[in-house]
């Protein structure tokens, strides 16, 4: 049985198309895997307070019952920091499972991936300089996070050293433009780093500008990402009354 040029293209089509989107998924869970330090501390921090607070809760009771207002302001922080937890779960699972067709403006997008990495970023000597434009302009909040998170740990992985990490975001041309720098710090001091799971390359970042349709250009110590408009794609709701 003989192959037509047209069934050979396409074979070739559907073996890259799968390579690319194994080259995604992979990307993806490099991120996940280097931002799970991250994660789990944004995770437990609010717990850990519920857990204190009960504790001290615990204690005033074994002293003796309190006065019903002290019991009753106590009852009402912990459940206060109760709350807090969950939410605070909630979005850190929104990184691993996050929600489909959901946009988020450019400024809040930036800072949430900043935020993230702040720690790490400080306990190795870098530093962060941030000019981000005031607007409304929304892009996809999963290919945000995916894709600038992959740029800062890509930069910072290669740095020799302690850097100045320049993050600019502005609207150009109907586009987010996000431009990410690294300059070298030569008087600051980090700490020894070594990453829990493996660094990240460019083709990650590669990867996972293919697969949102993200244009990307990068030098040595610079990339920039064009990213269009969030699309609502999901039906719209009422919402119960």
């Amino acid at each position: 049985m003989s192959v037509t040029a047209e069934q050979t293209a396409a074979e070739t089509g559907s073996t890259a198309g799968r390579k690319g989107r194994l080259g995604a998924e992979s990307a993806r869970y490099g991120v996940l895997r280097r931002l799970a330090p991250s994660l789990k501390h944004d995770m437990v921090v609010n717990l850990q307070a519920v857990a204190m607070m009960a504790e001290v809760l615990n204690a005033r009771l074994e002293r003796g019952s309190p006065a019903p207002s002290e019991f009753q302001a106590s009852i009402s922080k912990l459940n206060r920091l109760a709350r807090d937890a969950v939410m605070n779960c909630l979005k850190v699972a929104a990184w691993i499972q996050p929600v489909e067709d959901e946009g988020i403006r450019l400024p809040q997008g930036v800072d949430e991936c900043l935020a993230l990495l702040a720690s790490n970023f400080n306990f190795r000597g870098f530093s962060v300089a941030r000019d981000v434009a005031e607007t409304d302009f929304e892009v996809s909040r999963v290919a945000l996070r995916h894709l600038l998170t992959a740029t800062l740990i890509t930069l910072t992985d290669a740095a020799a050293g302690p850097c100045e990490v320049r993050v600019k975001a502005e609207v150009v041309g109907g586009m987010a433009q996000i431009t990410v720098r690294v300059a070298p710090r030569p008087d600051a001091e980090g700490l020894p780093f070594e990453p829990g799971y493996r660094q990240l390359e460019w083709a990650d970042v590669q990867a996972l500008a293919e697969a949102e349709a993200v244009e990307l250009v990068r030098s040595p110590d610079m990339v920039q990402l064009r990213m269009p408009r969030a699309v609502a794609m999901a039906p719209l709701q009422i919402a119960p009354l």
